[in-house]
């Protein structure tokens, strides 16, 4: 972490698994959703800045870090809901990036007693399939064949490159701090899980439902990133009423990791925050 934090740290009981998370700091409640690149340790540079003003709520979810799972179906809206509930929270802020971004906004749409404001950084949208160009779909079909052969470092490597990096960037763009924490947190992730997990989606997906969001919304991308994820994050701006949207120049797909400072002082900012 960049600051010196004594978190509280366990475990909640899910369905067919155990979360593991942190807490930090004290006030209103801010949860953090991690990438599927990553693990809830991409927050560390966000947890010291958020926790001078709100009890924050970091986690890993199922297939990633420290959680575990057996092979069952299961709902992350639910496990959220779940976590929340052993800490006694009522209400929070949910902030995600990614996957986890995705996991946000769902969560926003299944609970929306729950949930005082979304930020939603280069997000998912579940049912939303973007536009790509020629060369992203090269790097899908590469990722394709990657999987097939089952070869894990350049899996990983790859991940780097294009999440990291991004699409059509040269490699080593971004700081090598970066890159190499993303390479980490990959590589423990393929380690550690071999979980056949069966997320259950949202149904009606949130692409068909956007309109219902109502909290404050703050959509975050760089405009590095994949060109369908960047269209998602202009559709969610767009459909949500009176959402700010902010595209960071020169940034990739791991907006928080690769520019901290100026991420945190926008989401304090957005949140009402000095």
């Amino acid at each position: 972490m960049s600051e010196a934090l004594s978190p509280e740290t366990g475990y909640v009981d899910v369905e067919g698994g155990r979360l593991y998370y942190e807490v930090a700091g004290a006030g209103p409640a801010l949860v953090l959703v991690h990438a599927g690149v990553a693990d809830c340790r991409m927050w560390d540079e966000q947890v010291g800045a958020f926790a001078r003003h709100y009890r924050v709520i970091r986690y890993d979810t199922r297939g990633f870090g420290k959680t575990t799972s057996g092979d069952v179906a299961f709902s992350d809206r639910q496990d959220l809901a779940d976590l929340l509930s052993h800490l006694g929270i009522d209400r929070t802020a949910v902030l995600g990036l990614s996957r986890g971004g995705q996991i946000a906004v769902d969560f926003t749409l299944e609970h929306p007693e729950m949930v005082d404001a979304l930020v939603a950084v280069a997000a998912g949208i579940s049912g939303y399939q973007g536009p790509a160009t020629e060369a992203e779909l090269q790097l899908f079909h590469e990722y394709g064949a990657l999987s097939e052969s089952k070869d894990a470092e350049g899996l990983i490597e790859l991940g780097v490159r294009v999440w990291v990096d991004g699409p059509g960037q040269p490699v080593g763009r971004a700081a090598a701090t970066v890159r190499d924490r993303v390479r980490e947190m990959m590589a423990s992730n393929d380690r550690s899980h071999r979980e056949e997990l069966q997320p259950r989606a949202l149904e009606p997906p949130a692409v068909e439902r956007l309109g219902e969001i109502r909290v404050p919304t703050l959509v975050v991308v760089g405009d590095l990133d994949f060109t369908g994820v960047v269209a998602a994050m202009a559709l969610l701006g767009e459909r949500v009423a009176g959402a700010r949207h902010v595209v960071v120049p020169g940034t990739a797909h791991m907006v928080s990791m690769e520019q901290p400072e100026r991420f945190n002082g926008m989401v304090l900012e957005f949140l009402g925050m000095p």
